[in-house]
């Protein structure tokens, strides 16, 4: 694991409160890599990592959903509508809990979400509530890794699905590579990021039983190469200078992004797990 001991909880925030018109504008509804196949679109190829992880964990019509690390309620309103799901998004963004209650609105399925401003970290389930956790590209900002695991494994009900994607490091960087995380946890405000084996490891000692993990990094990679074109032809590299030295830096680090990916500092891992029968 490579940490950077400079990210704040409270810089964590204001950066989504800040950044959510942005992640709309540039990238839609799924605030996510997208998922290629071929040449489809950036939009489709979200919808597709979205679908694909459903479909790996065989979430049942109906489940009753924890969307952890919701954004902007696109993964809510997906399995809300597709699946029946009935979904509580939680979000450490006053903004984007707004943005997410609104447009599950806008998509006829707020009978099926509920959306809350609360600190994966600190919150609180009761045991056994959920048939599925799901978190997409989330477990970045947490700061203990470990324990968020244990929770999550405490809030499913027997026989339960832990869904994740998570921005991976290599699992043994060169001290290029490591740099090159280290700058990509800075800039994009992550206090560590895991291997596939610190996943599995905190995923198998909550208790839960490994059912699949993938590799696509290959297949999400061009995400940010889409970014940075459209960031630049918008001018974002300029307004960020109206906000503050964060945002200049989150700007910046969307090349370092592509280089640690072109140079395999960077992974990209999906991890199915289940919570064992009683």
């Amino acid at each position: 694991m490579i940490t950077c001991a400079t990210v704040k909880k409270q810089v964590i925030r204001k950066h989504y409160d800040h950044t959510s018109f942005f992640y709309r504008l540039l990238w839609g509804q799924h605030i996510h890599h997208g998922l290629w196949e071929g040449e489809e679109s950036p939009r489709r190829a979200q919808l597709n990592l979205t679908r694909t992880v459903a479909n790996a964990a065989n979430i049942p019509q109906g489940a009753r959903v924890l969307d952890v690390g919701c954004g902007l309620g696109g993964s809510s309103i997906y399995l809300a509508k597709q699946r029946e799901c009935q979904v509580t998004g939680i979000t450490l963004s006053p903004v984007q809990r707004r943005w997410a209650g609104l447009s599950s609105r806008w998509h006829r399925v707020s009978h099926a979400t509920e959306f809350r401003c609360q600190d994966a970290e600190s919150v609180e389930f009761a045991p056994d509530t959920f048939d599925v956790v799901w978190s997409i590209e989330c477990t970045e900002h947490l700061f203990d890794k470990a324990t968020f695991f244990r929770n999550a494994a405490r809030w499913l009900r027997p026989g339960g699905k832990l869904a994740i994607c998570a921005w991976l490091a290599n699992e043994v960087p060169t001290e290029s590579q490591s740099r090159q995380v280290y700058d990509v946890c800075e800039g994009f405000f992550c206090p560590s990021l895991g291997s596939r084996a610190d996943y599995i490891g905190w995923i198998e000692s909550a208790g839960l039983q490994m059912r699949f993990d993938f590799d696509w990094s290959d297949r999400v990679a061009r995400t940010w190469d889409i970014c940075l074109r459209r960031a630049t032809a918008t001018g974002m590299p300029w307004l960020a200078h109206c906000f503050d030295s964060d945002m200049v830096m989150f700007v910046q680090r969307f090349r370092t992004m592509i280089d640690a990916y072109r140079t395999g500092a960077m992974k990209y891992g999906c991890f199915i797990a289940e919570c064992a029968a009683a």
